[in-house]
């Protein structure tokens, strides 16, 4: 039987998406679960995926044979950019088959994988195929990662809005930490979350992940992400009876 897989996006580029994603997978480990990352695609880096070595070290995770395999970072580039234009700056075009295939011979390895995307839903990962297409048509839940800086009500809501219109399942929002949000709008900001997803018809999941000065933090400040994985895992298995 295939892992279940996430795809974690976000509402803007430098939201947290690694950060989150790493400790995911430290929660995960912790839970009993085997669970590996992937770095979709890795824009800025020549050879190596700076994200996933942070998915690592943040998880407390060696290195795994399907990093060595290049089969969890699968697609690289050099120029710190959308995915679509930093291919075509080396004239090539993102393989989206290359990485639906690298995904499923890590999935068919691991309980859980989590795939981490470039920037937010909306950025182009060919011409034709936005980042949400790509996951929508793969059927990977959704785990969109936000936060309380000023803009991210909207940012959030359109988000969640293009992933009900492509029929994606979302199993909740990671609400991340973040030095410049205003106190009353951070406050408020989970709940109005949480007012969306229902509104939609997801589940009404916020997971608020606070300052974290070490990756141990995840243990530490009681961080659970059971209730957005669960939610997953039950859906995915009532759709295959």
């Amino acid at each position: 039987m295939q892992g279940q897989v996430f795809f974690i996006s976000g509402i803007d580029t430098g939201i947290g998406k690694t950060v989150v994603t790493g400790l995911m997978a430290r929660w995960l480990r912790s839970a009993g679960r085997d669970a590996i990352t992937v770095k979709m695609v890795q824009t800025g880096n020549d050879g190596f995926s700076e994200d996933l070595d942070a998915h690592r070290a943040i998880a407390g995770q060696p290195r795994f044979r399907e990093d060595e395999l290049g089969l969890t970072a699968p697609q690289i580039f050099k120029f710190p950019s959308s995915p679509e234009l930093a291919a075509r700056l080396e004239g090539r075009s993102v393989d989206l088959k290359a990485i639906a295939d690298s995904v499923a011979r890590c999935a068919a390895s691991h309980d859980v994988v989590l795939v981490e995307g470039a920037g937010g839903l909306a950025v182009p990962l060919t011409r034709d195929t936005l980042a949400v297409d790509f996951a929508a048509a793969q059927k990977w839940p959704l785990v969109l990662v936000a936060s309380g800086r000023l803009g991210s009500i909207n940012h959030i809501i359109l988000s969640l809005e293009a992933a009900k219109s492509r029929g994606m399942q979302v199993a909740g929002v990671v609400y991340n930490w973040c030095a410049d949000a205003d106190p009353v709008i951070d406050a408020d900001t989970p709940e109005v979350t949480r007012r969306a997803l229902l509104r939609l018809g997801f589940p009404p999941v916020v997971v608020k992940v606070g300052r974290c000065s070490r990756p141990s933090d995840v243990e530490h400040l009681g961080i659970d992400f059971g209730a957005l994985v669960s939610e997953a895992f039950k859906r995915t298995h009532r759709e295959a009876d």
